[in-house]
């Protein structure tokens, strides 16, 4: 066990910050006409915000951000430049966040790659000295040389441009503008990439304000579903309601969160609006977003008071079991199966389904927690340490880990459970060699997984995954005998089972000996019959 690293510890994690809805916008062909002209006049409002901000890099200050945002008032509104400046603000923090993270992953393949080079053709990992294993071949440790030095040099790049305050941000996504090099592999022609292309870099979004009508004073929605949206003064002759606002003919319902949704906008809380177009639908969504309130997060012993639901998560399936408060499984192992093939939209809501019945499951069993393993595969992603193992570096790959944790938090928020993370270490390792093997009947084939589940749940409720733990040899009832602790200290007779013999459970060596012996023993306490007698031993539970 020298190898075995620290386990971090469990911990429960913290609910949503927010809250998104969507719903479709049925609008007239009038009204998709002005949206597409209001979004892409500014959208180049925006595009040109973006391009000032990124030539100051590191120079920019809150005057500088002043400046822009008075450009744009005289060309819009002072709404719309406000969210037009915040909007590029946080575009351009995300771009920064990227490039930091760019620049670790830079950092650790160059490491790995250089201490790999070291070691010897052939050579072998050593675990106790933390030494990786050497390539394979001459070819392979050629290949990773050049390989080493084309990383150096990007990194230098990147270096280069933090230290400057540059990035590079492409409105509309840098995806969608190398596919118009590549219309015929991607089966699109010039005109459809170009009405994807314009409805990506359309701009139709803006921040509510908290006092003002119904929340957003920019677009607002009313509590009977009327939605208006104020126009820049260059389309000021657009308008076909006071004040320079178009109203759309369309109305909006929201479904989901709907009586939260208004009783905000009723209240004139901020309500933050997002309009967007679906070229390969054709329909046009609008999204609404505010913060929540936080909510104070359950201490790890309250949360787990009745138990809890392990969840060990795979590429097709959520293998789940269900453990009471001393650590033992109950019932039968559960599994929620999801495809992630097909599209983005199939994969999230085969997501999405499974969660939902994870969260019944759990709701009928009367837990208040969810256990799951806190997974990140960004290590584990890279051609250094899987370099050989295309397929696997596929699976986990495409595995969302992120987004199925951060579904399961938003909707167990709803449900008032409790998602507890634990560390992953070796869980289905040690899950399928402590619990795989004597939870499976002739009628129930445990799985891998299945084990798994066990062991994160265990680890959530504070118990070894062990499920015997033997105590020293002094303290066992056998002298250095077999006997291991099956039971807590304030249960009676809580040694362990003896293994089954033939015959009557005796120290006696047959049946025909023992009845030989009750006439020639002495009637006394030592060789009393009483002490002939087998021990009867309860049946404990499984572990402590």
């Amino acid at each position: 066990m020298g190898g075995v690293r620290e386990l971090a510890a469990s911990f429960v994690v913290p609910g949503p910050a927010g809250v998104a809805v969507r719903d479709r916008l049925r609008v007239t062909d009038k009204d998709a006409a002005v949206l597409r002209e209001v979004g892409a006049f500014l959208g180049s409002l925006a595009a040109g915000d973006l391009a000032d901000r990124c030539r100051q890099g590191l120079e920019h200050d809150a005057a500088a951000w002043a400046v822009r945002k008075r450009e744009l008032t005289g060309r819009s509104s002072s709404r719309w430049a406000g969210s037009v400046t915040k909007a590029t603000h946080d575009q351009w923090a995300l771009a920064r966040r990227a490039q930091a993270a760019h620049i670790a992953w830079l950092r650790r393949q160059i490491a790995q790659i250089g201490a790999r080079l070291d070691r010897p053709l052939g050579a072998k990992a050593d675990k106790h000295e933390g030494l990786p294993k050497g390539y394979a071949s001459r070819r392979e440790w050629h290949a990773k040389s050049r390989r080493l030095q084309t990383l150096k040099d990007r990194l230098a790049a990147v270096e280069a441009d933090w230290n400057t305050g540059r990035v590079h941000v492409v409105r509309g996504g840098r995806r969608l503008a190398n596919t118009r090099h590549h219309l015929a592999q991607a089966g699109l022609d010039e005109k459809a990439w170009r009405s994807r292309w314009e409805a990506a870099r359309m701009f139709l979004a803006a921040d509510g304000e908290s006092g003002k009508r119904f929340g957003n004073e920019t677009i607002r929605i009313t509590d009977t579903g009327q939605i208006s949206i104020k126009l820049p003064a260059a389309l000021a002759h657009l308008a076909n309601a006071p004040h320079g606002r178009y109203e759309l003919h369309a109305r909006v319902a929201f479904k989901h969160r709907g009586q939260e949704w208004l009783d905000r906008i009723t209240a004139d809380r901020a309500v933050a609006y997002r309009v967007h177009h679906d070229v390969l639908r054709g329909r046009w969504y609008v999204t609404a977003s505010w913060q929540r309130a936080a909510v104070p997060v359950l201490p790890l012993q309250t949360a787990l008071a009745r138990g809890t639901v392990g969840v060990d998560m795979n590429d097709d399936h959520l293998a789940v079991w269900r453990l009471d408060q001393h650590g033992n499984p109950v019932g039968e192992p559960q599994r929620f199966f999801y495809d992630l093939s097909g599209s983005a939209a199939h994969r999230d809501a085969q997501i999405r389904h499974a969660l939902t019945r994870l969260l019944h499951y759990a709701r009928r069993c009367g837990v208040a927690a969810i256990a799951i393993e806190d997974l990140d595969f960004a290590d584990s992603k890279t051609r250094e340490k899987h370099g050989r193992k295309k397929r696997f570096r596929r699976l986990i790959s495409r595995f969302p880990t992120a987004r199925l944790t951060a579904r399961l938090v938003s909707m167990a928020a709803e449900q008032d459970v409790a998602i507890v993370a634990v560390d992953p270490a070796y869980t289905s390792r040690w899950g399928a060699q402590h619990w795989q093997k004597p939870l499976a009947t002739g009628r129930r084939e445990t799985t891998r997984h299945d084990a798994a589940s066990i062991a994160i749940g265990r680890r959530a409720l504070g118990y070894p995954i062990r499920r015997r733990t033997a105590p020293p040899p002094p303290h066992q009832s056998d002298a250095v005998g077999h006997r291991t602790v099956q039971a807590g200290s304030e249960n009676r007779r809580r040694e362990g089972t003896r293994p089954h013999l033939p015959g009557p459970r005796t120290r006696c060596a047959s049946p025909a000996v023992e009845r030989k012996r009750t006439t020639s023993l002495p009637n006394t306490v030592r060789g009393s019959a009483t002490e002939q007698q087998s021990r009867q031993q309860d049946s404990p539970p499984l572990s402590v």
